[in-house]
């Protein structure tokens, strides 16, 4: 079969397979082209509704003759060998209009710069991570780098943004109900969480960021990065070594995000 005949017969395949099917094979064309083999993790694969993982062996038979990824994933933009903050911006983040939007709100309040930084960062594991508990992941990845105020501020509006409090102009997200559906409540856990954040001494710089969050998904506004240089300059110890290759408790998780498809 020549070339053209051979195209034509996968044009054909690939019309009869379902989207699902169609991403699949795509992917399965593109790691033939890389030089190394780039693997999905069991979370990626639960996320597209598979429980399953292929093991070395297998992906060797599959590949013959290439190594797996053990480094950076040439699909995605190149990180600088010592990273920053702002590059995780620049790089790893799919959107950060959000969090631009917010920041730039509690700025434009004249609240302090850690309720700004707060309010920057309070998304930063939906947009580089995980939307699930993205409060708790957000806090975890960046407590040994903030004050504690900013890091449990995050953690705790995870909770608090399906709790109305009138009082400091909060009241329950009319997009929840659009998203959730009106008859949505929130898991115990999250029940008790609120509870404990109410009583917490950093309760009004979480609330601070519901506030800011609510109102910071205009699709026309612009915000610059380069804005919060110095807060963040100012507010987040950027390690000497690069964010993911210090030795802090959450380093592993930046270095994640840094080469996702590392095999091991």
């Amino acid at each position: 079969m020549g070339p053209q005949a051979a195209a034509k017969n996968d044009d054909k395949i690939t019309s009869q397979m379902t989207l699902s099917e169609r991403a699949d094979h795509l992917e399965e064309q593109m790691m033939h082209d890389l030089e190394r083999v780039v693997t999905k993790s069991v979370l990626a694969n639960l996320m597209d509704g598979r429980v399953e993982m292929s093991g070395g062996a297998a992906l060797q038979s599959k590949y013959p003759g290439k190594y797996f990824n053990m480094g950076e994933d040439p699909r995605l933009p190149k990180m600088p060998d010592k990273p920053t903050l702002l590059d995780y911006f620049k790089c790893r983040f799919a959107s950060t209009n959000h969090l631009l939007q917010s920041g730039a709100l509690a700025l434009k309040a004249g609240h302090s710069e850690k309720v700004v930084l707060a309010c920057l960062l309070h998304d930063i594991a939906v947009v580089s991570f995980i939307r699930c508990d993205h409060g708790y992941w957000g806090a975890q990845m960046i407590a040994p780098y903030v004050d504690e105020e900013v890091s449990e501020a995050i953690r705790m509006h995870q909770a608090l943004r399906f709790f109305p409090d009138e009082s400091m102009g909060y009241k329950y997200p009319d997009m929840y109900l659009k998203y959730f559906g009106p008859d949505y409540k929130p898991e115990p856990y999250i029940v008790e969480e609120y509870k404990r954040a109410r009583d917490s001494k950093y309760y009004e710089t979480s609330r601070l960021i519901c506030v800011n969050d609510v109102y910071a998904f205009d699709p026309n506004a612009q915000v610059n990065l380069e804005a919060f240089e110095d807060i963040i300059g100012r507010n987040f110890k950027q390690p000497k070594e690069g964010l993911g290759w210090d030795n802090s408790p959450s380093a592993h998780m930046w270095r994640t995000i840094m080469w996702p498809t590392r095999f091991l």
